[in-house]
């Protein structure tokens, strides 16, 4: 049988899975991108109380336009990229994977498209197979960059209504310049279509990479997600919120489900604002650890991308599931993903990051670590 015999669901659905990485019980969790560091018991105590607070009034439906979160993070844009962003400018969602799917709500949907560049964040077809969007994608470069003028012509070819790119993207960890960015997003405008930068590794970016946000005053057609599940170490709170111009937010305000972001939600999102200095204290040190395993893969005879992100796509192997494997069985979880012969780590703690490499350097003296 069939596994949904029975039941009428839509036929473009019933081949799949449902979305996720493995959450397997092993010592060395590397891979989903997490901030490994928790938050100090400083905050989590902040953070109780005002949950607590929401928690007396959780008889009343919570603040459907939440512009006091709002106006929290324009201003921690502001600091961060310095953007000058009003709270209608922004807009909040449960993670920026609903962030996401608002957008495809508003802008996709059938008779249009959804566009990107491939090998990139593997859920984005996934909002336009829910939509009823048709999902095309260019190719990016060997290196993993996108070329600016191939980007256009494909815009240009099939006129998409949303155009998705991730910067960093995921898995490879590389950033647009931003000269590239505004190019795709003025086509973009000229066609009609609507641009969102996915900035969700935007924090860990290195240093004179700008953010797009500084391009939103000229463009109401972009849009900038972020999110506080990685550098604000916050995966468990669940929030990512957007960017944009006030129209384009009000766009995402038709689509919303009534009453979608919690009271709960939006109190530990505005508490963790006001310990964004603290949170986001560990990522310096994420960035280090980063660079330098980057170097360290490179030292021992792999490829490795640089990364904007947390993380490091590298390679490449004749199995990639076989030294996934080997290094499961060794205790470190690590993602299989990207193109073939490439593996994602995500970057851990100091202790974390020696039981990896002391792993992968065991296992690329046998067999098992073949490179292509």
């Amino acid at each position: 049988m069939g596994a949904f015999d029975g039941l009428p669901i839509r036929e473009e659905l019933k081949s799949f899975e449902p979305y996720g990485a493995p959450q397997l019980d092993v010592p060395v969790l590397l891979n989903v991108n997490e901030n490994p560091y928790p938050p100090s018991e400083r905050a989590v105590a902040d953070i109780a109380a005002d949950v607590a607070v929401a928690a007396r009034g959780m008889n009343r439906y919570p603040d459907r336009e939440f512009l006091g979160l709002r106006a929290d993070l324009a201003a921690y844009l502001g600091r961060e990229s310095g953007a000058q962003l009003e709270p209608e400018q922004l807009w909040a969602a449960n993670g920026s994977n609903e962030v996401m799917l608002h957008i495809l709500q508003a802008f996709g949907g059938p008779g249009r498209t959804a566009l990107s560049f491939a090998p990139t964040y593997s859920m984005y077809p996934e909002y336009a197979r829910d939509t009823n969007t048709a999902w095309v994608t260019g190719r990016r470069a060997e290196d993993f960059t996108l070329d600016r003028s191939k980007a256009i012509a494909a815009i240009s070819r099939h006129r998409p209504s949303v155009v998705l790119l991730a910067s960093p993207n995921n898995p490879t960890g590389t950033a647009l310049p931003i000269e590239v960015t505004e190019a795709i997003v003025a086509q973009a405008a000229a066609l009609g279509s609507v641009v969102v930068v996915d900035e969700a590794y935007a924090e860990f970016r290195r240093t004179g990479t700008p953010s797009a946000v500084s391009l939103l005053p000229a463009y109401p057609n972009l849009a900038v997600a972020r999110t506080m599940s990685k550098a604000f170490a916050m995966a468990g709170g669940r929030v990512g919120y957007l960017a944009a111009s006030k129209q384009f937010v009000d766009a995402l305000r038709i689509v919303r489900l009534p009453y979608h972001l919690s009271a709960v939600t939006q109190a530990v999102a505005r508490a963790a604002l006001r310990h964004s200095d603290e949170l986001l204290g560990r990522v310096e040190q994420l960035r280090v650890e980063r660079d330098e395993t980057v170097d360290w893969l490179r030292s021992v005879g792999l490829r490795a991308v640089d990364s904007d992100a947390n993380f490091v796509l590298f390679g490449t192997f004749a199995d990639r599931h076989a030294v996934w494997q080997a290094l499961l069985d060794d205790g470190v979880l690590i993602r299989e993903t990207g193109p073939a012969g490439w593996l994602r780590v995500s970057i851990g703690t100091g202790e974390e990051m020696a039981a990896f490499r002391a792993s992968l350097e065991r296992i690329l003296k046998s067999d098992v670590g073949r490179q292509t």
